[in-house]
């Protein structure tokens, strides 16, 4: 009798434990895969009403600030040759998880585009779009262009580095700033692009 109630019970763990595996990989294939789907499809969109806002002249052309009616307040695109011809990336502002899930991600405080000062932006390498999988691809001179209701800022990379979570300058107001973020976990090292001012234009 012990030995059938035993052997019952050991069923009944076997099927939970294949059920909760059978459920990690399905989390893992939504992760990885359905994520980077539906998010190209969305930043796809996004920039396509960005592009009409600006082509009709309805946006703000003295502002950089979000906006409204789009996405997690999205204000610009980001486009970069090197990532491919077709490449363009909605910019929101914030990077919080869900508005990085949006597009790239505008540092809060930092300098909008063509502006004084660090102009900071984030993005995921894995999942959502993985919009910067391709950023230790860059080169220095290749170009970064910043498009806004304002006009376009072309910026030129100077410098690639790979630095630890714990050095957050690169986010800050301007390099002089105190280290004061903490940063949000999610990697041993991440990896940093320095790009200065080519030209811009309305």
């Amino acid at each position: 009798m012990r030995g059938g109630v035993r052997a019952g019970a050991l069923g009944v763990l076997g099927e939970v434990l294949m059920t909760l595996g059978a459920l990690v990989v399905l989390f893992v294939v939504w992760q990885v895969w359905w994520t980077d789907v539906s998010s190209d499809r969305a930043h796809a969109a996004t920039v396509s009403t960005l592009e009409r806002e600006f082509a009709s002249g309805t946006g703000d052309p003295g502002s950089t600030s979000p906006t409204d009616g789009l996405p997690a307040g999205a204000f610009a695109i980001v486009r970069v040759p090197r990532f491919g011809a077709d490449y363009a990336r909605p910019l929101v502002e914030g990077t919080s998880a869900a508005e990085l899930a949006e597009g790239l991600g505008h540092y809060d405080g930092t300098a909008g585009p063509g502006e004084v000062g660090n102009f900071a932006i984030a993005g995921h390498r894995t999942t959502y779009g993985k919009p910067l999988a391709q950023i230790d691809s860059l080169r220095e001179g290749d170009r970064i262009v910043v498009e806004t209701a304002a006009g376009w800022t072309v910026y030129a990379v100077s410098s690639h580095e790979i630095v630890r979570p714990s050095q957050w300058r690169s986010s800050h107001p301007s390099p002089e700033t105190p280290e004061q973020r903490r940063p949000r976990p999610c990697s041993p090292s991440r990896p940093v692009t320095r790009a200065s001012v080519r030209s811009g234009g309305g």
